[in-house]
C-alpha cells in the first residue's frame, strides 16, 4: 500500500509523456486523485495506538545494510495526507490555465510528490536521505524552466529595476544551499550507521540505530550535520538566504506545494531522526535551536510586515511559522510536539490556497506588488470571503486551525521557560499586522485604474473551496489530528525527555 502511494504519482507523470499534450494535465490530475484515495485508504485502516504500521521491509543493498523499508505512524500519516491533498489544487490550477511543455511540467510536479512522500514514509536512514535529496531535483527544473526573471521589489512589474532576480541565479542559489546541507546529512547518516554498528553488522534501519544508540561525542557533530540540512530546507533564520530569490522566480503552483509541504520534511526529520537517534545532543543543543526558532519567528514576522511583494509576505510568514514548529519540537514535551505536528498540517493547508490566490490577484491587477492593488472585493464577494478565511488562518485568529496549533506550541514552551513563550508570542501580534495589511491593500481601498474586480470562476472555486473547507473543519476539530498523532509524538520525544531529566 505504501509503495503504491509513493510511486503512483511518478507512474502517471510518465504516462503523461506518452499521451497527446492536451491530455497530459488531466492524466496528472487523475494520478494525484488516485494517490489521495490510496492515502485515505491507509487512514481508514490506521490504528492510532498501533505504532509503525503498513510496514514494508525488503533487502535492497544487503552488502551495505540498506533496506527498502517503509512505514507510517501518527507523525507521518497526516503529513502524507497533507502532501496528497496539496498537490491536487496545484495541478488543477495549472491544468485550467495551461502551461508550456505540459508533459514535462506535470512529470516534474508529480516526481516531486513521489520523492516527498518517500521521505515521509522511509524507515531506512539512507532511503530517507535519498528521497530527501531527490525532492529538490524536480523543483530545480520547475523553477528553472517555468520560472521567470523579475525586477526588484517595488519596481514596476516586468521592469528589470535595480534588484533583478534571474531564474538562473535564484535556482543556483537554492540548489547550492540545499545540496550542501544534503551532503552533510549523507555523511552524518553513514557515520551513524557505522558508529552504531560498533564493529558488528552495519544497518541503516532508523529503529535499529535508535535501539543501539550512539556515543555522546559522536551525537554532537552528527546532530549538526542533520540539523544543517533540515534548517536549510525549512528554511530557518539565518539559513534562509536562498528563499527570497527562489520564491520570487518560481511558478506559483509549484511554489504553493514547495512552501506547503517540502519545508515540513525538515521539521519532520527532527521528530523522526534527530530526537530519537541523538537525544543527548538534542538536549545539549536545545537552547541553541530554540534561539534559532524564536529568531525565525521574530525575523520572519518583521520581514513579512515590511515586504510589498505578496510572494515574500507569504515566504517570510512561512519562515515565522516554521520557527513556531521548530520551537514546539524542541520543547521536548507532548504539548509542544503535538502542536508542531498540527501546525505543520495547518500551515500547509493554508499556504496552498494563499499562493494560488496571489496568482489570481496578479491576473486581476497585472502585478504581485501591494502598491498598485486595492478594491478587488468590489465585485467579488466570494473571492474576498475565501481570501479573508485564509488571511484569518494565517494570523492565527482564535477559532482558526493555526490558533490551536500555536496554542499547543506556546503551552509547551511555557513548560520549558516562560521567557521563550513570551518572546515567541510577539510573533502572533506581528502576524496580525502583516496579514491584515495584505488583505486590506488587496481587497479594500479604491480600485486602481486597469485592475479588474471580478468574481471567482466556477473552476477556480472548485480548486480553492475544498482546501479552505478543510481548514475550517480542522479549526473546530483539531482532535482529528491530535488524537491520532499523540502516541507517535510521545514516543518521539520520550527518549530525549528522559535525558533532559
Amino acid at each position: 500500500m505504501l509503495s503504491s502511494i509513493i510511486w503512483t504519482p511518478l507512474l502517471f507523470g510518465l504516462i503523461g509523456l506518452l499521451v497527446p499534450k492536451r491530455f497530459a494535465a488531466w492524466v496528472a490530475v487523475f494520478g494525484a486523485v488516485i494517490t489521495l484515495g490510496l492515502s485515505i485508504g491507509v487512514l481508514a485502516g490506521f490504528d492510532p495506538d498501533g505504532g509503525m504500521q503498513f510496514v514494508t521491509d525488503v533487502n535492497w543493498i544487503p552488502g551495505l545494510g540498506v533496506d527498502y523499508s517503509l512505514g507510517i505512524d501518527g507523525v507521518s500519516i497526516f503529513l502524507v495526507l497533507l502532501t496528497t491533498v496539496a498537490w491536487i489544487p496545484a495541478i488543477c490550477f495549472s491544468a485550467i490555465r495551461g502551461t508550456e511543455r505540459p508533459a514535462l511540467y506535470y512529470l516534474m510536479l508529480l516526481a516531486g510528490e513521489t520523492s516527498t512522500l518517500g521521505a515521509f514514509l522511509a524507515q531506512d536512514l539512507l532511503l530517507f536521505v535519498l528521497f530527501f535529496d531527490l525532492m529538490i531535483v524536480p523543483f530545480y527544473f520547475l523553477f528553472g524552466i517555468w520560472g521567470r526573471d523579475r525586477g526588484g521589489e517595488g519596481d514596476p512589474e516586468g521592469s528589470p529595476g535595480n534588484g533583478l532576480v534571474t531564474v538562473q541565479s535564484a535556482t543556483l542559489k537554492m540548489i547550492v544551499f540545499t545540496l550542501i546541507g544534503s551532503l552533510l546529512m549523507l555523511v552524518g547518516a553513514i557515520a551513524a550507521a557505522v558508529i552504531s554498528a560498533d564493529g558488528g553488522t552495519i544497518t541503516f534501519s532508523i529503529q535499529t540505530i535508535v535501539a543501539r544508540g550512539l556515543p555522546g561525542g559522536s551525537q554532537n557533530w552528527i546532530f549538526w550535520f542533520f540539523a544543517a540540512a533540515f534548517l536549510v530546507k525549512m528554511p530557518a533564520f539565518p539559513l534562509h538566504g536562498w528563499m527570497p530569490d527562489a520564491y520570487r522566480a518560481a511558478p506559483l503552483p509549484a511554489l504553493a506545494v514547495f512552501s506547503a509541504v517540502l519545508s515540513k520534511v525538515g521539521a519532520y526529520g527532527f521528530l523522526r531522526v534527530v530526537l530519537p537517534m541523538m537525544p543527548d545532543a538534542s538536549d545539549l543543543f536545545q537552547t541553541t535551536i530554540l534561539v534559532l526558532a524564536v529568531g525565525s519567528i521574530i525575523y520572519g514576522s518583521a520581514m513579512a510586515f515590511t515586504k510589498t511583494d505578496l510572494r515574500l509576505v507569504l515566504g517570510f510568514s512561512s519562515v515565522a511559522q516554521l520557527g513556531f514548529i521548530t520551537a514546539g519540537i524542541f520543547a521536548f514535551n507532548s504539548s509542544g510536539a503535538e502542536g508542531a505536528v498540527l501546525q505543520m498540517v495547518n500551515h500547509g493547508l493554508v499556504v496552498v490556497p494563499a499562493f494560488l490566490i496571489v496568482a489570481m490577484i496578479a491576473e486581476r491587477t497585472g502585478s504581485e506588488e501591494l502598491g498598485p492593488m486595492g478594491g478587488l472585493a468590489k465585485k467579488a464577494p466570494v473571492f474576498a470571503a475565501i481570501f479573508l478565511i485564509v488571511t484569518m488562518a494565517t494570523l492565527a485568529i482564535p477559532a482558526s486551525a493555526n490558533f490551536i496549533g500555536e496554542f499547543y506550541i506556546l503551552n509547551g514552551l511555557f513548560q520549558v521557560d516562560a521567557a521563550w513563550a513570551i518572546i515567541a508570542s510577539s510573533g502572533v501580534a506581528l502576524a496580525a499586522f502583516y496579514a491584515l495589511r495584505m488583505y486590506q491593500l488587496t481587497m479594500h481601498n479604491p480600485l486602481p485604474d486597469g485592475a479588474d474586480s471580478r468574481e471567482l470562476s466556477l473552476r477556480d472555486a472548485l480548486v480553492l473551496i475544498p482546501m479552505v473547507a478543510i481548514v475550517v473543519v480542522l479549526a473546530f476539530c483539531p482532535q482529528l489530528i491530535v488524537h491520532s498523532s499523540e502516541q507517535a509524538v510521545d514516543s518521539s520525544v520520550a527518549v530525549v525527555r528522559e535525558v533532559a531529566k
